[in-house]
């Protein structure tokens, strides 16, 4: 029988990661490098502005706003999320300055919402045919 020189013995157990990375409370044995890891969705009410537009063509009576009264014409229409509100604003198409359109403007508590109050908006105001 031949002797061979003594080596080091670890089982695969011994050499292998613990649990991928866990430790027996659950914790990582070190930070993961993961982008977006502890970011949650809600933050205290607080959004990133949002918005959403389509050109409008309103009815007979045009669009009533807060500024200037009514606009009528070929129209933009804005729907905006800020700060848990909703607001609707108009412009003359490919214009500078926008018109807060009168009522319109309410609490919106889920920004996700933004896109059915802009087509309910779009739907109600866009009246191309009188």
């Amino acid at each position: 029988m031949s002797e061979e020189p003594a080596t080091d013995t670890k089982t695969d157990a011994e050499t292998a990661p613990s649990a991928a990375g866990m430790t027996a409370d659950g914790t990582g044995d070190t930070p993961a490098a993961v982008p977006g890891a502890g970011m949650v969705a809600d933050s205290n009410g607080a959004s990133a502005p949002q918005s959403r537009t389509a050109d409008i063509v309103p009815g007979p009576g045009g669009v009533m706003t807060d500024e200037v009264g009514v606009v009528t014409g070929d129209l933009t229409l804005r729907t905006e999320y800020a700060d848990g509100k909703v607001t609707l604003r108009v412009q003359y198409k490919d214009a500078d300055e926008w018109y807060v359109v009168t009522g319109g403007s309410a609490p919106l508590a889920d920004p996700a919402g933004l896109d059915a109050v802009h087509s309910v908006a779009v739907g109600l105001l866009n009246r191309p045919e009188g």
